[in-house]
């Protein structure tokens, strides 16, 4: 039997993989550093065009509807997406993107997904199905879309209605006609409740109490709760939501829900029913379709060669922003616990490639 040819992997100084907020943050940084696309770092990507996971978004997000779209580092977002509030978010972020992805040459190679990184001693290899690829060191912002989260409950395989994610969800129309159970507390299930609550009937379920916030948001507290996530990942625990910290929002839209009795939480049920769900006191109640606005995890299963995870789950962090990894300083997640809000990945890209390229000895 003759041997298997050998591909030869594409050598390079840093592969970043993904191309979102933070991935592209990292690449504009990495090429104002003196760094060539294409030669001294390349930028892989999954997703079939520019735009991150905003491409998946479900019509009816806007960008009036969205927390904030932050400019990437260079290029302001109105200048290419226009301030039109109307429009898609799904249409508006992505055509910015491709935009500052040629202005700026990033030369992002797409499809191409990342099965898995190796160590192979001074070198990573990086395995897509685009190709191999040996680098130095990786700026790994795959961010969570790809990894929805929901929690296991017993029964929930005998349930005979509809289970979908937040990822899932395209219009509240669909649902017309059904009962529908809404599970979480963040703002992504607030919003859909908001629109599912106006057309047909449902219900809310959280773990805990919902924590509301009063007035506006400024910068001091905002950074108040990015240092609280922070210092989890600093401590090797799992991150958690920012929002879990600030607290949602209390905007016209949830006044109105608040008027019409939308907004009348019941705590999380106990296990999922044939026809619905049951809590511990006995009580049950029959639903059409449980929604699950349960949030994402990190998309890290590529990088689970490296053992980068501790114990306790999370991956201890360290750097000026907390995008280095501890045990692997040749690896920095960007978009990751502090640095999952939109301006939070523009900063966290800035620092993983000032930190890397120093670390590298590529630092002009």
């Amino acid at each position: 039997m003759p041997t298997p040819a050998l591909r030869a992997a594409l050598k390079l100084d840093i592969v970043v993989i993904g191309a979102g907020q933070a991935g592209l943050s990292s690449a504009y940084h990495l090429k104002k550093l003196g760094l060539q696309p294409g030669k001294d770092f390349i930028v892989l990507d999954r997703a079939p065009s520019p735009g991150g996971a905003w491409q998946y978004r479900w019509p009816s997000l806007t960008l009036s509807t969205v927390n904030r779209v932050h400019d990437l580092p260079g290029l302001g977002f109105a200048d290419y997406a226009g301030t039109d509030e109307t429009v898609r978010a799904s249409v508006a972020v992505p055509h910015y993107f491709a935009a500052y992805e040629d202005h700026f040459g990033l030369e992002v190679l797409r499809p191409a997904a990342v099965n898995v990184v190796c160590d192979r001693g001074e070198r990573l290899r990086v395995e897509s199905d685009r190709g191999l690829f040996s680098a130095r060191a990786i700026i790994n912002a795959t961010g969570t879309w790809e990894n929805p989260y929901i929690p296991t409950y017993p029964g929930a395989d005998t349930f005979s209605g509809q289970t979908l994610h937040t990822r899932d969800f395209r219009s509240a129309d669909d649902f017309a006609g059904k009962h529908v159970l809404i599970v979480g507390g963040g703002i992504s299930a607030i919003q859909l409740l908001d629109q599912i609550s106006q057309v047909t009937q449902t219900t809310w379920v959280t773990r805990t109490p919902p924590r509301w916030r009063e007035g506006p948001f400024d910068e001091e507290a905002g950074r108040a709760a990015v240092a609280m996530v922070e210092e989890r990942v600093r401590a090797g625990l799992p991150p958690r939501a920012v929002v879990s910290v600030t607290g949602l929002p209390v905007t016209p839209a949830v006044e109105a829900m608040r008027k019409r009795g939308a907004l009348e939480r019941l705590p999380m049920f106990s296990e999922i029913t044939t026809a619905g769900v049951r809590w511990e006191d006995g009580t049950e109640l029959a639903v059409d379709v449980i929604l699950w606005c349960t949030g994402f995890r990190s998309a890290l299963d590529h990088l689970a060669p490296l053992q980068l995870r501790e114990d306790s789950g999370g991956i201890v962090m360290t750097g000026r922003l907390a995008t280095q990894v501890a045990k692997d300083p040749r690896v920095h997640l960007v978009g990751y616990g502090p640095s999952a809000s939109t301006i939070g990945a523009n900063r966290a890209g800035a620092a993983a490639a000032r930190e890397l390229t120093s670390f590298l000895g590529l630092a002009s």
